[in-house]
């Protein structure tokens, strides 16, 4: 019998509760919706870390950033990309006999390109560009910076999401006719900002009807410097609501337009027939503020607006339909591992994440009783951060800054935090202990001697 086909949908900054199924009381998402009615969805999947380049390492070579050593992005002072001894789940497709095509956003997690790791076609976002350039249409505007705005000269047929998905379409079709089991992989840089997109997208949620994010009072008491820094540095320190509330209306607004391609990837394998035998994954490499806690992009934070992420599969026949899984997924590691299962590719011994499948059907015990997260360096210098989470608490280790402590189940969006409160210095001292012997177990780098006795004596 035929191999199954992976179709993988892999978006850039898309929060977890940003798309309809998962809670959302205003955004329209159809498809996803769709396709967790069909399949499963996730609903505890967690990044490795909350920034890109290292966030998409791991989901290539199923290791921790700490393993792979891509630790932060270009540009930064620590960034170096993933060390090519590791295998990707890529390159042991193509091995195996796979046609592996790529479209989309790739940031340098690897040296060269994806036609380096096993994909056979690569079509970068810079070919969007000359693409649009060749149908009359002036360059993207920019005049609000990262803020976002109309792109008023292009249909919704016309944008970056729309061509990318055009290409995996097209890929997909081309693989079809060579009767070949293949891996396509689409990987718009959306819903990331800046949200620049035409109408009707641009005007769907309107800013007034637009309720804050639970966190969006946060006043930041009792946490670390840097978060005040970040929002000065943005230049967004003291906005009220209703200067953020375009942002969001943009951001809501490019979810809904990507929601409207996911759907036609859809009608794509369903109009050719093989839906049922096709992997289908769609997924993000992290989250985002977008105004919640006052905070913009994602850096040196590991609140859940970025950590916590959507994961939907939908493989009939191998998975149940309209199942809300409520197991930790460390999706990135995890997806590597599943992909490789299901191709029937043995993985290697340096994948870390788990079989999705197994979990998800019952046929494997989750060994995580807690996720974990870690964070190097961004915009602003090298800041360390280390994270375990249960289903009630979060401890996060600020190597350089104050300690934090969340009870999520009194205090689910995280804006007290508990790390001085001497009733909870049990609590604060066990997750201590787990996050010790967790670093240990991945020869984390930071756990040298003298961060070492930090983290044991809680000083």
């Amino acid at each position: 019998m035929k191999k199954p086909n992976i179709v993988l949908i892999h978006s850039d900054q898309h929060r977890f509760d940003c798309v309809g199924v998962n809670g959302h009381k205003q955004l329209k998402t159809p498809n996803l919706d769709r396709l967790a009615a069909d399949g499963v969805n996730f609903i505890n999947a967690f990044t490795p870390s909350p920034i890109c380049s290292p966030a998409r390492a791991s989901l290539l070579n199923g290791m921790w950033p700490v393993q792979h050593g891509c630790m932060s992005i270009p540009g930064t002072e620590i960034y170096k990309p993933a060390d090519t001894e590791y295998k990707t789940f890529s390159s042991l497709l193509d091995e195996d006999g796979y046609q592996l095509g790529y479209v989309g956003k790739y940031h340098q997690e690897y040296p060269g390109t994806p036609l380096d790791y096993g994909f056979h076609e690569f079509v970068p976002l810079s070919a969007y560009d000359h693409w649009r350039r060749e149908q009359g249409l002036p360059d993207m505007p920019r005049e609000n910076g990262w803020f976002g705005e109309l792109d008023p000269l292009v249909k919704p047929e016309q944008t970056s999401i729309a061509w990318g998905a055009s290409e995996a379409i097209r890929m997909i079709r081309k693989y079809h006719r060579e009767d070949r089991s293949f891996l396509v992989r689409w990987d718009p840089s959306q819903p990331h900002l800046p949200n620049i997109l035409p109408e009707p997208y641009f005007s769907m949620y309107p800013p007034e009807n637009i309720e804050p994010w639970p966190s969006f009072g946060d006043e930041l008491g009792n946490k670390p410097y840097i978060q005040f820094q970040q929002k000065r540095t943005w230049k967004v320190d003291g906005w009220k609501w209703e200067q953020w509330a375009p942002i969001v209306s943009r951001y809501l607004g490019e979810i809904s337009l990507l929601d409207h391609e996911v759907g036609r990837i859809i009608q794509t394998l369903n109009e050719l027939g093989i839906e049922d035998n096709t992997l289908f994954i769609y997924t993000t490499d992290h989250g985002d503020l977008c105004g919640a806690h006052g905070m913009m992009d994602k850096h040196f934070i590991m609140y859940d607006d970025v950590m916590k992420v959507p994961l939907i599969i939908r493989f009939p026949g191998h998975l149940p339909a309209g199942v809300a899984c409520n197991e930790f997924v460390c999706h990135e590691l995890d997806i590597s591992r599943t992909i490789c299962d299901v191709a029937g590719v043995p993985a290697p011994g340096t994948f870390q994440g788990i079989n999705l499948l197994e979990l998800a059907n019952g046929k494997e015990e989750n060994p995580r009783r807690e996720i974990f997260g870690m964070w190097h360096g961004g915009q602003f210098g090298s800041y360390t951060q280390r994270m375990v989470r249960d289903r009630y608490w979060k401890y996060i280790w600020n190597l350089t800054a104050e300690d934090e402590l969340y009870n999520l189940q009194g205090d689910p969006y995280e804006l007290i935090n508990r790390a001085q409160d001497p009733n909870c210095a049990e609590k604060l001292r066990l997750l201590r202990k787990r996050l010790l012997e967790w670093m240990e177990s991945i020869d984390d780098i930071m756990l040298n001697p003298w961060n070492r006795a930090q983290l044991e004596a809680g000083i």
